[in-house]
């Protein structure tokens, strides 16, 4: 699944056949020094958590590059005295925490959700999501993509330079430029954070703001039964919303309105409600849930039954299509990014060239780490498999599939960007090819649902943390600085992350419950469906069919489908408060156009800066506050006599108290609006 482009439009450089970076290779200064590894580590760790929360929740996740380098620059302005290569160490160590985040929440929340064991009732991928298994796939995942991104460097960084734009890597390049010249880029994010983490507590600590303003129009409406209307605004949902603009928030809520004022409605009327109630356990989830009557035949929350039990099969089929038809669409991309870097093994200099800027780690390095993964992944207990043979056809299908998308990975993000990536469409083709070499070696059925879930999972990683290794490169080439720096502070941050985000995920795992209405993990659910399907041989092929011809539909339309089919699957309440940031961006665009003054177009203007602040906070915040309600009598101190959601909702009525939430959205909204409306950051 193509996650909704956050990225920015930044051109790259003109191509010159001597490209000269902004530190020439014969000029020493401080690089891979402790404290740069340190800060890119803890920036790691705090972007990763962050990461897990937004993901979990929504589907989506925001590059953490820029934000990253712009904290780099004020702290080593300030406190710690960095050069603008140990600047850029920092940011390139800590975007691994948001990249690999986004490939272990993209997937590994799949192991909640597969087929259930009769003898214990509990999915049979239960016992796999701990701690050491999340680290330990998180930790080899994401040190795969940056040992495979090795011997790519020279031809997609290198050799492309001017042709493969790397948009992020060039913004970030120009952020960690300006800095060094002068400049007040960060005072605006800043802003944005403390906004979006003030506005969170009061909402996702104390309850004086509502989260999820609700409307439903009831099943015995007369033009629109069980027609559903709701929004979680949040800050980090605006933000995200104005930072992917009107176009692609645009498509996104349409799809969910198709849902959820279309699709919703009209079965609700078609279809019996014990005929859902049938339904809803044949896809993971009790009637009692949502106020099943068996008696009277009727739910307290129908909307949300029928979601459950049909539209979410519905959005899988769109999601698998539009990851497909990318990948279709990109076809030509991938075969020349495989025939050239096939070609760069070979193309490999006897001594390369000594200038700093040339160094990489040793292909050998490569190599060898390579096999030393695949043997960690046969040999540990904790890594799904009842034998070696099993463990190590796991290990080989991770290390061909992943060399393939870390490829296509790499290539495409040059062209479109990160956050535009098509992962989870990438995800889906490798969980697809490894069903059927499982299927033709005879291996089906549940027992083997886990062994696709970690080839799937790791692949995933893998080729997200290629993207953003990419950019980090990129950004480095444009900077003047040492690639086998880079790379060794890539690792620094893998393991760093990898060590917070497993916490993370099984902190809100046993707060929240990864799976429910507030951490639906949609993409995690989705590659378990498609696993149960597949290796069963009972697909609900019905419901996923309906999605695939909607998907080719928008395609036929001329809309990107991924972006529509990801709104279809997600709920709602997700999709319009994205749509609400992405429509502030519009009228901020709409108004400079008016006035003759040219619309913000990076993720250096005002607005856009705000608003990434809004994200950091408010995801920030819903960490904060999960692990917060980590002891059992802090949860009952944050639930009970803190929380105010009772009080003002008998003091309001329940309609009044979601007013309150829509008019503080509305304010923040507001704000937004006029910070974008402010003159662009500059520099001295």
């Amino acid at each position: 699944m193509a996650e909704p482009s956050l990225a920015p439009k930044v051109e790259s450089p003109a191509p010159s056949k001597e490209f000269k970076p902004y530190v020439p290779a014969d000029r020493v200064m401080p690089e891979l020094t402790a404290k740069a590894l340190v800060t890119g580590a803890l920036f790691g760790i705090i972007f990763g958590a962050s990461t897990v929360y937004l993901a979990l929740r929504a589907g989506l996740t925001v590059s953490a590059s820029i934000p990253i380098a712009v904290v780099a620059i004020s702290l080593g302005r300030k406190f710690l005295k960095t050069s603008i290569l140990e600047n850029n160490i920092i940011q390139t160590t800590g975007s691994a925490g948001e990249s690999i985040a986004a490939g272990v929440v993209f997937t590994l929340p799949g192991f909640l959700f597969l087929s259930l064991d009769p003898s214990t009732s509990t999915s049979i991928g239960a016992g796999y999501f701990g701690y050491v298994t999340l680290f330990t796939l998180a930790l080899v995942g994401g040190i795969l993509g940056v040992l495979m991104m090795v011997p790519l460097r020279r031809s997609l960084i290198v050799k492309e330079h001017g042709t493969l734009l790397y948009p992020e890597g060039t913004a970030c390049a120009s952020v960690l430029i300006a800095g060094e010249k002068g400049g007040d880029f960060a005072k605006t994010a800043y802003q944005g954070l403390g906004f979006g983490f003030v506005y969170a507590i009061l909402q996702k600590l104390m309850g004086v703001i509502a989260e999820t303003p609700t409307w439903v129009s009831g099943q015995r409406n007369k033009w629109l039964p069980s027609a559903t209307v709701f929004a979680d605004v949040t800050p980090e949902y605006l933000g995200v919303g104005y930072i992917i603009g009107p176009r692609i928030g645009g498509v996104l809520v349409a799809g969910g309105v198709l849902a959820w004022l279309g699709l919703i409605p009209l079965l609700a009327v078609l279809v019996p409600a014990d005929v859902i109630a049938a339904q809803l356990p044949k896809v993971g989830y009790d009637p009692a849930r949502f106020g099943y009557d068996a008696a009277a035949h009727a739910f307290r929350n129908l909307p949300g039954a029928v979601y459950f039990a049909y539209i979410r099969q519905i959005g899988a089929g769109a999601v698998a299509a539009g990851g497909f038809i990318t990948l279709i669409k990109t076809f030509p991309t991938i075969w020349t990014s495989l025939r050239d870097s096939i070609r760069s093994l070979s193309d490999r200099q006897a001594a390369a060239t000594t200038a700093r800027t040339e160094r990489d780690l040793s292909f050998k390095t490569v190599v060898l780490g390579s096999v030393g993964l695949v043997a960690l992944l046969v040999v540990l207990p904790q890594i799904p498999g009842n034998s070696v043979l099993q463990r190590f056809l796991v290990a080989i299908l991770v290390i061909v599939f992943g060399f393939i998308f870390v490829t296509v990975s790499s290539r495409i993000v040059g062209i479109i960007g990160s956050s535009s990536n098509p992962i989870s469409g990438m995800t889906i083709a490798t969980l697809m090819a490894t069903a059927m070499v499982f299927v033709g070696v005879g291996w089906t059925g549940m027992r083997y649902e886990p062994l696709a879930l970690v080839v799937g999972g790791m692949v995933c990683i893998a080729a997200a943390n290629a993207g953003a290794t990419s950019q980090d490169l990129k950004t480095g080439h444009l900077v003047g600085a040492t690639p086998r720096a880079q790379q060794i502070s890539l690792f620094v941050g893998a393991i760093a992350s990898a060590i917070v985000i497993g916490l993370t995920i099984t902190v809100i795992n046993k707060v929240y419950g990864i799976g429910t209405a507030k951490f639906p993990a949609p993409q995690g659910t989705l590659m378990a469906t498609l696993i149960k399907g597949l290796l069963s041989l009972n697909l609900d092929w019905h419901f996923v069919l309906v999605g695939v011809f909607i998907a080719a539909t928008m395609e036929l339309c001329g809309v990107k489908s991924l972006s529509f089919a990801v709104g279809l699957y997600l709920p709602l309440s997700t999709t319009l408060p994205i749509f609400a940031g992405g429509a502030v961006k519009g009228i901020v665009d709409l108004v400079a156009r008016s006035k003759g003054e040219t619309p913000e177009e990076s993720e250096l203007g005002s607005g856009s800066l705000f608003a990434t602040g809004l994200v950091a906070g408010g995801a920030i915040t819903g960490v904060l506050v999960a692990f917060l309600s980590m002891p059992e009598r802090w949860k009952e101190f944050i639930e009970g006599p803190l929380n105010q959601t009772k009080r003002l909702t008998g003091l309001l009525g329940t309609g009044g108290y979601d007013l309150l939430g829509v008019i503080c959205f509305a304010v923040m909204a507001l704000v937004l609006y006029r910070i974008g409306r402010k003159p662009q950051a500059t520099h001295g």
